[in-house]
């Protein structure tokens, strides 16, 4: 039976995996490889123990912040989703709109369904834009100069994708395979998926792969776009590269895909304001680090001389007060965002981020902290086991 009243991020996921066709979900839900990397994220976290205090003046918990400059009901930003808009209907909308009203920042992909022009339309907070580095720098230019006009201020630039990983639940279901058997797979799939069919893969035209939309030949064929998309991700993208992207670019920019020590100190003196602590959601590498275990190593690395975010498994506000506990200065969230909004619209995506401002805030409290400024390495408790999950007695 299905879940009545959806709460956490599992029951959402859940729900969403009901509603979308296969080939779908498990677009969002897979990882690359065997998938250790993707089931290490989500463990990660849990190993992060807290302290739980008493007796402390905890009246009036703020959970406000400021990321990139921006001010925050919570250190929290929703992460570039491809695709969205075949999650739900005009789905990066409808996203848009909820984090709005939750007071946290919409980050756009490179790759997703509806154009900046229809989110700007929808909100009136600004908007991140989130950028691949493509082959043709023309079309770079082009999306830069369009999400700057748009008002975005903040771009999202993805560093870890030089190629697209191994994510074999895409093959299996024919993901971006045009052969007659991959899209009669899709179209049984579909089939057993009316309502989505009804709602989003009708209802939610046009699917036009928002940004892209003049550069994709083929842009409303799903398979043709994928095929495209691979074909224009650039292997020979270096730092030197980020030096041609500050000069196209005036506003803030993060690097998203940091997982080396190394890596973070070489984005600082590129000039980046900002970096995330990812691995993709496990998409592309398998085998690597889960983030929070990267964390507060980079963390060091970098001190004070950039923002550090981190995406990755966050599941809950819980998670989020144990990010910042090791140093984040926020996180990013991508699948969770994104199974709330397939499951229930704009108003499930809604009620997930005002109970997870509320889980920050009651965790806050009952670690004797009432500012997100006051959460530091204090709020941990190492008198059991070590971050690595090893007990210490």
């Amino acid at each position: 039976m299905a879940l009545r009243f959806p709460v956490t991020a599992q029951d959402y996921r859940e729900l969403a995996r009901v509603r979308l066709p296969r080939f779908l979900s498990d677009y969002v839900d897979g990882g690359a490889g065997d998938e250790r990397t993707l089931r290490a994220n989500d463990a990660a976290w849990a190993m992060v123990t807290l302290r739980q205090r008493v007796l402390v003046d905890v009246d009036g918990v703020d959970t406000g912040t400021m990321l990139a400059g921006q001010p925050c009901a919570m250190p929290l930003a929703l992460a570039p989703v491809g695709l969205a808009g075949m999650l739900a209907r005009r789905g990066e909308v409808q996203a848009a709109r909820a984090a709005e009203a939750a007071g946290v920042p919409f980050t756009l992909s490179t790759v997703g369904i509806c154009p900046l022009d229809e989110i700007r339309r929808a909100v009136t907070r600004p908007v991140w834009f989130q950028l691949y580095m493509l082959r043709d720098r023309g079309i770079v230019r082009a999306l830069l100069q369009r999400a700057w006009d748009a008002g975005c201020r903040t771009l999202v630039f993805t560093v870890d994708l030089p190629l697209p990983g191994m994510r074999h639940r895409d093959a299996r279901n024919g993901l971006g395979v045009g052969s007659l058997r991959a899209r009669m797979l899709k179209a049984f799939d579909l089939l057993s998926h009316p309502r989505w069919v009804r709602d989003v893969g009708v209802g939610g035209k046009p699917h036009l792969f928002g940004s892209l939309a003049e550069q994709v030949p083929g842009a409303r064929d799903l398979d043709a776009f994928k095929t495209w998309v691979d074909t224009q991700f650039d292997p020979s993208v270096t730092w030197a590269d980020i030096d041609w992207l500050r000069a196209q670019w005036p506003g803030t920019l993060l690097l998203k895909g940091i997982l080396d020590e190394d890596d973070a100190g070489a984005a600082v003196r590129a000039g980046a304001q900002g970096l995330v602590v990812s691995n993709h959601g496990g998409r592309q590498l398998d085998g690597v680090a889960a983030t929070a275990a990267k964390l507060p190593a980079i963390v060091r690395a970098v001190g004070t001389q950039a923002e550090v975010l981190v995406d990755g498994g966050i599941r809950s506000g819980v998670d989020v007060l144990r990010a910042l506990a090791l140093g984040a200065r926020g996180v990013l969230v991508g699948r969770p965002w994104v199974w709330a909004l397939a499951a229930g619209g704009e108003r499930g995506l809604a009620d997930l981020l005002v109970r997870w401002q509320h889980e920050l805030r009651l965790a806050m409290a009952l670690a004797g902290v009432r500012r997100v400024a006051d959460i530091d390495a204090g709020v941990l408790d190492t008198s059991t086991r070590t971050q690595d999950g090893n007990a210490t007695e």
